[in-house]
């Protein structure tokens, strides 16, 4: 099994993969999400594991790719996202100047930041950053990124856990070529997720989710982005809880295509355990 993923290793997604499928052959660093999903569409051993959603920042944006590539959604992974303060060997508190990181992750760990005096300094990721910080060798610079990160490249753990909220989680999604499902069980959990767009009438999206209602569908996320080159024209990122293979779920899909000028189913798959606590 091998997984395309955005970032260096050390970075969130590469831990994602080592933490939920530890027999992966490969992990495969692109420098892109876009990077990620064409190697999924090229070769179908291929899977992409790309960050959906975070507990504190919100929407992670890759909607558009969805819509470019409408891979197949098989899995979600809630990962933990534990900032630590990564420092070259030696190097104390009282030394640093300069802090690298990815800004959300900088924005996570504000509070420390000011309370320490440290100075920010934006880059594209966490583990880049630590890299960065490693090769400069420099007692004055530290990285905000993750355990493995400092495992990687050489660096000491100066604090674990300097993010402002210690509860951050991201949402992964697994994404493939092939088109598959898991089998219904009365007894499991799952999900389907979906790309639609409107008819262009009134009170089109009211209607359209006239069906949920009625037939007890229970909906977990529903995002809007505009179509390429325009205002005036959404899609609309959707799930819900539930198996297609279920009546009501596949009634009240039917009933949102009434509505649709575009329907496209992009995967069905098992609830993450993280959603029963």
């Amino acid at each position: 099994m091998k997984f395309a993923y955005q970032g260096i290793p050390g970075s969130y997604s590469e831990s994602c993969i080592r933490d939920n499928y530890p027999d992966c052959e490969e992990a495969i660093s692109c420098r892109t999400f876009q990077d990620a999903f064409e190697l999924a569409l090229k070769d179908k051993n291929i899977k992409a594991i790309v960050p959906e959603q975070n507990q504190l920042i919100g929407s992670i944006n890759i909607e558009t790719l969805i819509l470019k590539y409408r891979l197949n959604i098989i899995a979600e992974h809630f990962f933990s996202i534990s900032h630590s303060l990564l420092v070259v060997p030696g190097a104390q508190l009282k030394d640093i100047k300069n802090v690298y990181s990815h800004t959300a992750a900088l924005s996570q760990a504000n509070k420390f930041l000011r309370d320490n005096e440290l100075k920010e300094n934006v880059m594209a990721d966490t583990a880049g950053s630590a890299a960065y910080v490693a090769k400069k060798n420099d007692k004055s610079k530290a990285a905000i990124a993750s355990k493995n990160s400092a495992e990687i490249y050489g660096l000491d753990i100066l604090k674990n856990n300097i993010q402002d909220e210690k509860e951050n989680f991201t949402r992964f999604l697994v994404f493939q070529k092939e088109i598959t499902q898991p089998e219904f069980k009365k007894d499991g959990k799952y999900i389907t997720s979906f790309l639609f767009k409107l008819k262009n009438k009134p009170s089109a999206l009211f209607q359209s989710l006239t069906g949920m209602s009625l037939r007890q569908v229970d909906m977990t996320k529903l995002q809007s982005f505009p179509e390429k080159g325009t205002f005036s024209s959404y899609y609309f990122f959707c799930e819900v809880q539930g198996h297609i293979s279920e009546e009501r779920v596949a009634g009240a899909l039917s009933d949102l295509e009434l509505h649709c000028s575009e329907f496209q189913l992009l995967g069905v798959f098992k609830q993450s355990e993280f959603r029963n606590r």
